[in-house]
């Protein structure tokens, strides 16, 4: 945690962290200072869902991803069902009930937990979004995922949906080690 305030905000490396007795389901949560909480996921539980190792390189890419700290607005909640089309083409959004300013790259993880592999690529280069602001918002499909892995995983009636979270995890995890093959080769 203190490794991931002094990165991503160096001006609150010096305060103090300390855990919430009851941060949630799917986060560990620490009080930030006297005024701030942090939330992190949680998967623990999950050994027999994921790739644990898999995952935890995804999420320190994620984590050591660098952030230039301007603000931006972002919606935060861009999840499938919140974009509406028409005619094949991007209508509206809706549902800004998280929106905020800060790190936009949250408003990625749809290229995970929506889009195809090649819909993805697609949608990065149309962003043009630099290497870190892609890692960081995979970081957020992971979280993401995670949660849903995490509800699904101990309910029988939640199967699809466990199926989903695992089809989304893959194509997470597929990217990064897609991306160290390319980086090794000569």
């Amino acid at each position: 945690m203190r490794r991931l305030v002094a990165n991503q905000f160096p001006h609150l490396a010096n305060l103090p962290v300390k855990p919430v007795a009851n941060g949630g389901w799917d986060n560990w949560t620490f009080h930030l200072g006297s005024e701030m909480l942090v939330r992190l996921p949680s998967a623990a539980e999950l050994g027999d869902h994921v790739d644990a190792e898999l995952v935890r390189e995804v999420w320190a890419a994620a984590i050591d991803a660098r952030w230039d700290g301007v603000d931006r607005w972002f919606h935060g909640d861009i999840a499938p069902g919140n974009p509406l089309l028409a005619d094949g083409q991007l209508a509206a959004v809706i549902d800004f009930g998280t929106c905020g300013v800060g790190d936009p790259a949250c408003d990625l993880a749809i290229a995970w937990t929506l889009l195809t592999s090649d819909s993805r690529q697609a949608f990065r280069a149309r962003l043009a979004v630099d290497d870190a602001t892609w890692a960081r918002g995979r970081g957020w499909a992971l979280w993401k995922t995670l949660a849903s892995c995490s509800n699904a995983s101990a309910d029988p009636e939640k199967a699809e949906e466990l199926a989903n979270a695992h089809r989304i995890l893959a194509g997470i995890c597929s990217e990064l080690t897609a991306n160290v093959v390319t980086e090794t080769r000569p």
